[in-house]
């Protein structure tokens, strides 16, 4: 095997997922990949994606996919849902913020349903998820629950409530009370999106 084909190899085995923007970086040429596909040592998991054949992918691969492509995007709503386990549903679109003047991406699979954010709110509550060896940004778990709120003409205020009683009444150890975020947390998050009115009623009865 060539030097050139090892270096891109161990690139995947790094990153988990490379694009050919990867290689340029690595002075590595592309046609490296075309070859190594061919020859079943790399496989493409998406449209500019590769990866190693053995690779395992998990059920939020498609996260890891979109962030290869729009690495500022943020995961949000639904799928930030989804990935904190604090819904039932399976969307299958990728609920993606971007700052409100940016030109909205363009994803054939998977599809996006895009939400546009300001620039402070790309950044507060937000934290930095390696999926398949990719960093993914999402929404975490209190700033999501706000977010629900928030947008809840979008995605159902039976969503958002779902999502406040997860966070709230998680059973601990002995049956107990174990909140998976404080009320502060919520309330700093509720203030944030404007929607500490709205929620407020249901955290009174929830807590």
């Amino acid at each position: 095997m060539s030097t050139t084909q090892d270096a891109i190899l161990e690139l995947a085995r790094h990153q988990g997922v490379i694009r050919p923007l990867d290689l340029k970086a690595g002075g590595l040429p592309r046609i490296s990949l075309t070859r190594l596909v061919h020859q079943g040592r790399l496989a493409r998991v998406g449209r500019g994606l590769y990866a190693l054949p053995e690779r395992a992918f998990t059920e939020h691969a498609a996260l890891a996919e979109v962030a290869c492509r729009h690495p500022r995007a943020v995961v949000c709503l639904l799928s930030a849902l989804r990935f904190h386990e604090l819904t039932t549903q399976a969307p299958f679109e990728v609920w993606l913020a971007i700052p409100s003047k940016a030109r909205p991406p363009r994803l054939d699979d998977p599809p996006l349903r895009i939400v546009r954010f300001s620039e402070p709110s790309l950044i507060e509550g937000v934290e930095e998820h390696r999926i398949d060896g990719v960093p993914v940004r999402i929404t975490g778990v209190a700033r999501t629950v706000a977010d629900c709120f928030k947008y809840r003409h979008k995605i159902g205020l039976d969503v958002a409530l779902e999502a406040l009683k997860e966070v709230l009444w998680v059973p601990g150890g002995q049956g107990g009370r174990a909140d998976r975020v404080s009320i502060d947390e919520l309330w700093r998050y509720a203030e944030l999106d404007r929607v500490a009115k709205v929620m407020r009623p249901y955290l009174e009865c929830l807590v």
